[in-house]
């Protein structure tokens, strides 16, 4: 394995007694200016096949493809389309009342010009059916309902077209517009509309810590320009997927954090270390062989780290979770490649320039830009080894607390209010809430399916309205040998009591066959298709990050911790959101309204996400450790000098990540918030607490043994794993090709 990375620098021999540069690696730094051009060719494509994405991009997902209640949903939609309404128009009689004679007339014109609408059908209304259900308590307000057909590009198009002629002022009503395709196109747009805004508050802030960090103008440029690479590159290939399968629209945002998140973490790692390089008066073409075959390294095995948390997304069968897993391969493979690709091939062209337009020179005060930096780092370490299990006890202890909130999780599904409170698809659905009996839109449906007479639905329907859960049983409506029952809970929509009934009318006996859908049965299901692949993500998980741990490092003990203490480094994370998204804490100040559950499927995808993030800057920490304990054999000289050489730059990419989920975090969106915040959480305590305290002292406390490994897995290591090498001269290997590029080369 230690010969076939083209990244690090390493091929095999070339002659000169020693390990040559990869075959990559040299096409980059030999023809820089043509890897530049291809790239800004392919990034060039990349905006023209991306362009129009969004709008290819769904709002749903969350729901298990291979559930009874999808199979039931889908089979009412085909049957009874009046039976599923998507759109609703909540009319507002004002101070006349819903019976008044002219708010009659006029509603039930809205109601027969809703029917003669193209792709409109099952219309419905509580002046044709006198359904209690569609009435509001005080009088004065009432629903027309109907299902737009198709799917849901087809039916947002259908909503745009007809929403403006019925939503407003018609005689003596007023009519506002909701439903669930209404949420879907107005959270499809909320997001849009919040992504750009995230954007444009990122990339200035990100650009003016990059200058922090590196003074330079020009360094701090560099990563900023691979993220937006990597992010372009991703739309691309979320727009090729849609022609494949679902994706997300709630993916553009995960490819906007990790593209500029990850691009800067792998550009700050490369051009840090080609800084230090440049410092010992190397030749910049030699400092670029020995940057790639460092630092270029770690990256490479960062982003399969990172990849590989995200690609136990792909074992659920929701598309909402596929497609951050879709995303999330694509940005992070695409950070790698530019940072491994377009980077070299601009710092070969820049070499000394990387340092031009300094902004920090007034206040560096003539110090090194790179050799005096890290002694504070240095001194935490030397501290917290010195009081090993003070730290690493109050860490533990001071996370599990963080993390206790979590166990007070109540899981939900998500609804209208993600949007914001103004939203009108949101004010319609809390208007029915408030103000309708039963719940309308939250009961449950019993499909029926086989031949039964009469008197058969007649003592199912009173065999099921006598369970204890049940407010009220509608139906059947009987179409051929189908027939479908509608079933009010007793309490809210999708509380533990109607989780309960979705499992008493399952196993109700019944003379035909039945299957139930539902919000709460949506919900049971999409919980046990989780509950059931979990345990296998977490394995894949946990295997394959052993795995590659043990090929950096060549340890038993280090991934083992590496695992344990990514885990712990997320109960902060878990317990916040609970504590801040389900109990409504600091709602006000954010700007949510809080449903009082948590979306099923955000956990699994704010581990996955967090996790691989964690052990993204886990392994920028390790292989400087690693690199400094074969260099000296002395381990805790090599745990200090470890972090005393990247805990700033993790500190300093930590930050910038942070940034970047916080301006997603500003999103008018809850679960979109919740990911942002969630996220940016995580990533700092898992910087400033685990990198900086637990760590260090966790290593301190395992000692020499941290290194140890049984013969058979040493041996392992020695032919598979990745290990450093004695860098050759690069420049020799590139004679002939550095005429032709020495004004590049020298910078």
């Amino acid at each position: 394995m230690s010969e076939v990375n083209s990244g690090d620098g390493r091929e095999g021999a070339d002659g000169g007694g020693g390990p040559a540069p990869g075959r990559w690696t040299r096409w980059v730094t030999a023809r820089p200016r043509l890897s530049l051009f291809v790239a800004l060719l392919l990034t060039a494509l990349a905006v023209v096949a991306g362009s129009g994405v969004a709008d290819r991009l769904g709002s749903g997902g969350w729901q298990d493809p291979a559930a009874q209640s999808t199979y039931a949903t889908e089979a009412l939609e085909r049957e009874f389309p009046a039976s599923q309404p998507n759109l609703l128009l909540l009319v507002d009689s004002g101070r006349r009342g819903v019976d008044d004679p002219a708010v009659a007339a006029e509603a039930e014109h809205l109601a027969e010009r809703l029917a003669s609408e193209p792709g409109v059908t099952g219309v419905g209304s509580y002046w044709r059916s006198g359904a209690p259900a569609l009435r509001a308590e005080d009088g004065h307000e009432a629903l027309i309902a109907a299902r737009i057909t198709g799917e849901e590009k087809t039916a947002s198009d259908t909503l745009d077209r007809i929403a403006p002629h019925y939503r407003g002022a018609h005689g003596p009503v007023r009519v506002a517009v909701g439903g669930p395709v209404a949420v879907r196109s107005e959270m499809q747009q909320t997001i849009r509309e919040d992504l750009t805004r995230a954007e444009l508050i990122a990339l200035p802030v990100t650009l003016v810590l990059l200058v922090m960090v590196f003074g330079s103008a020009v360094a701090a440029l560099l990563p900023l320009g691979i993220g937006i690479v990597a992010i372009l590159g991703t739309n691309a290939v979320l727009r090729g997927l849609t022609e494949l399968t679902d994706v997300s629209v709630f993916a553009l945002n995960l490819t906007t954090a990790l593209g500029l998140g990850l691009a800067i973490d792998y550009a700050l790692f490369i051009v840090r270390r080609f800084r230090e390089e440049l410092a010992t008066a190397a030749d910049p073409l030699r400092a670029v062989a020995v940057t790639l075959r460092t630092a270029g390294r770690t990256v490479l095995f960062s982003a399969l780290t990172v990849a590989v948390s995200l690609a136990a997304m792909l074992v659920f069968p929701q598309y909402f979770l596929r497609s951050f897993a879709y995303a999330g391969i694509a940005v992070v493979l695409l950070a790698a490649a530019a940072a491994l690709v377009l980077l070299p091939a601009a710092l070969v062209l820049l070499g000394h320039r990387v340092n031009a337009l300094d902004l920090r020179r007034l206040l560096r005060r003539g110090r090194s830009r790179e050799s005096g930096g890290g002694a504070g780092w240095g001194r935490t370490a030397a501290l917290v080894m010195r009081r090993a299990p003070v730290f690493a006890v109050a860490t533990t202890v001071g996370l599990v607390l963080l993390g206790l909130p979590f166990l007070g999780v109540k899981f939900g599904t998500a609804d209208d209010r993600q949007l914001p409170s103004g939203a009108e698809s949101h004010v319609v659905q809390q208007h029915i809430r408030d103000g309708f009996p039963g719940s309308p839109g939250g009961g449950l449906e019993v499909l029926a399916e086989g031949r039964a007479t009469r008197e058969q639905y007649a003592a199912y329907r009173d065999r099921i309205a006598a369970l204890p859960e049940v407010r009220r049983v509608d139906g059947p409506l009987v179409e051929g040998t189908k027939a479908y029952f509608t079933v009010q809970p007793a309490g809210e929509a999708v509380d533990a009591g109607a989780q309960r009934l979705v499992g008493e009318l399952r196993a109700a006996s019944a003379p035909f066959d039945t299957s139930v859908t539902g919000t709460a049965a949506v919900l049971v299901d999409s919980k046990h298709a989780i509950a059931v692949r979990l345990p296998w993500a977490a394995l894949f998980i946990a295997v394959v990050t052993l795995l590659l741990v043990f090929l950096l490092t060549g340890s038993v003990l280090i991934p083992v911790q590496a695992v344990l203490l990514n885990a712990l480094s997320l109960t902060a994370m878990f317990g916040a959101v609970v504590w801040v998204f389900q109990d409504g804490h600091l709602s006000g100040l954010l700007g949510f309204t809080s449903p009082g559950s948590i979306e099923t499927t955000l956990p699994v995808l704010m581990f996955c996400v967090a996790f691989g993030l964690s052990m993204d800057y886990g392994v920028f920490l390790l292989s400087r450790i690693k690199e400094e304990y074969d260099r000296t054999g002395d381990h805790r000289a090599s745990v200090r000098f470890g972090l005393q050489r990247t805990g700033g730059l993790i500190t300093a990419a930590a930050v910038i990540l942070a940034v970047v989920m916080v301006a997603i975090g500003t999103s008018r969106v809850t679960n979109t918030k919740m990911l942002g915040l969630g996220i940016a959480l995580a990533v700092l305590m898992d910087a400033m607490v685990v990198r900086s305290l637990l760590v260090p002292a966790v290593m301190r406390l395992t000692g020499r043994a941290t290194w140890w490994a049984p013969a058979p897995l040493r041996a392992f290591h020695r032919r598979f794993g990745l290990r450093e090498e004695e860098p050759v001269a690069a420049v020799e290997v590139r004679e002939p090709d550095r005429d032709r590029d020495k004004a590049g080369a020298r910078g």
